[in-house]
């Protein structure tokens, strides 16, 4: 069984015992997080699409810990003006394991 669930602006497909990486939560390492804006819900042979959401469905997932993702280089240059500027950004995420998929 897989679902599509929507967080942080992005949508991720997840399964159970899945581990994913998503945009920050305020969230303790341990605790439990209910996902309600569940996409799509899938099974052998059976999909529910919703529009926008399906009804009912949730999945809940385990907060595993708080993280930062590789750094990322910004660099920029101007040419034949001896200009450059060169930054750096780590971007905060909150790591995840899908302990259950309810569908309705």
């Amino acid at each position: 069984m897989f679902a599509v669930i929507r967080t942080g602006g992005k949508q991720y497909r997840v399964a159970k015992d899945a581990v994913l990486k998503v945009e920050k939560l305020d969230a303790e390492a341990g605790s439990t997080v209910t996902f309600s804006d569940v996409l799509m819900v899938g099974s052998e042979g059976n999909l529910q699409v919703g529009a926008p959401t399906v009804a009912g469905a949730t999945v809940t997932a385990e907060v595993i810990a708080q993280d930062r993702l590789a750094k990322v280089i910004i660099f920029k240059k101007r040419r034949r003006q001896n200009s450059r500027r060169k930054n750096g950004h780590r971007q905060h995420v909150t790591v995840l394991r899908v302990t259950a998929i309810n569908a309705a």
